[in-house]
């Protein structure tokens, strides 16, 4: 999974980038210190990885994993040039979903670019920097497509969808809002890769004393959280400073330092929760003496998709997909006592995996 951060200068974006990834991003207090993009990989957090790990005595424990690509913070008219934002929106075209830092905390030591805090004024401005960034992806389209739309049946199609598409934009909606009429246009919308037809996760940037009530104190986290439940988006409030603290920290001092603030999990957790719920994903997992691993995929997938998560000839010669849950797994200490129990399933090409199942595939290639 990979997610891109966005923000105006001086959010938090780059500090939340460096406690997520502990990249050591420069983080710093005026606009467009971030010239080239941050790339940070961060493992998911899996107590189920660790516990069957040390079941199997495994040499190897693997857990799914984020990457996070933070670009510069974008100002109103970075998509005409201003600041150094949106040349580096291209850097993240391919993310899955974007998380958008919104600061929701006053701070007379930090520098707002528009001199106030307006949590939904900002949303607005970088919601407007890039649509005006998908609309110059679209007339470059336009340009291309027009040149064989009159002999062709399929670029004409394509040529109307990217009028439409254009005057939807102009009018200052987003990508994901649009309405395509049939399969074709589908295709179309999504091969374009459009900014605005990402899923959103809101990171609503609080100051310490507004962490324990989860922001419910915080005129603009509310506001935040009534635009993010209209748009279908998620949203998640974090403190980047105490993220930056809590990166510093191992695993105990971590969970002592949380109960102390009165909170259940770190940011990073609650960044995971809403990408995995917002994306649809969920993971299933591996076990053995060389490598215990958590595979990501779609809520949905069946066996044999699955099983060409981890090499193609899985898929190819799929047989049969052995699965236990893993808490069946753990409890039984084996999968030959949890096959006496009745608690291995032997299934087939329609089997639709869930989260938590360990798996074991067979397959003839």
């Amino acid at each position: 999974m990979k997610l891109g951060i966005v923000g105006l200068p001086n959010v938090g974006k780059s500090t939340l980038f460096n406690s997520l990834t502990k990249a050591g991003a420069e983080s710093a207090n005026y606009p467009f210190c971030t010239i080239d993009p941050n790339i940070g990989i961060v493992p998911v957090p899996d107590e189920r990885l660790k516990l069957l790990g040390d079941m199997y005595h495994s040499k190897k424990v693997t857990p799914a994993t984020i990457e996070f690509v933070d670009i510069a913070g974008l100002v109103k008219g970075a998509s005409k040039g201003e600041g150094l934002g949106n040349q580096f929106l291209s850097n993240i075209r391919e993310v899955d979903a974007i998380v958008h830092v919104v600061r929701c905390f006053e701070d007379s030591n930090i520098v707002h670019v528009d001199g106030t805090i307006d949590p939904m004024r900002d949303i607005e401005t970088i919601n407007l920097e890039l649509i005006f960034s998908d609309i110059e992806i679209l007339e470059r389209r336009i340009a291309k497509t027009s040149r064989t739309a009159k002999m062709d049946k399929t670029a004409a199609k394509e040529l109307a969808l990217l009028e439409r598409l254009k005057a939807h934009l102009e009018e200052g909606r987003l990508a994901k809002v649009f309405e395509t009429e049939d399969e074709d246009e589908q295709a179309f919308l999504a091969s374009y890769n459009l900014l605005t037809d990402k899923p959103v996760i809101f990171a609503a940037n609080v100051a310490e004393k507004d962490l324990a009530d989860d922001g419910a104190g915080n005129a603009g986290v509310m506001k935040v959280k009534e635009f993010a439940q209209e748009s279908g988006s998620e949203v998640f409030v974090i403190c980047a400073q105490i993220e930056q603290e809590i990166a510093e920290l191992d695993e105990e001092e971590t969970a002592m330092f949380l109960e102390d603030l009165g909170l259940s999990e770190s940011g990073l957790q609650k960044l995971i929760r809403a990408s995995y719920r917002l994306l649809g994903l969920m993971s299933f997992l591996t076990a053995g003496e060389d490598e215990t691993r958590a595979w990501t995929i779609k809520i949905g997938t069946k066996a044999p998709q699955a099983a060409g998560k981890i090499h193609t000839d899985f898929e190819r010669g799929f047989i049969k997909a052995e699965v236990v849950n893993y808490k069946d797994l753990l409890e039984q200490g084996s999968l030959a006592a949890a096959r006496e129990k009745g608690l291995v399933g032997m299934e087939g090409k329609e089997y639709v995996v869930q989260d938590g199942d360990v798996i074991l595939f067979r397959f003839n290639v």
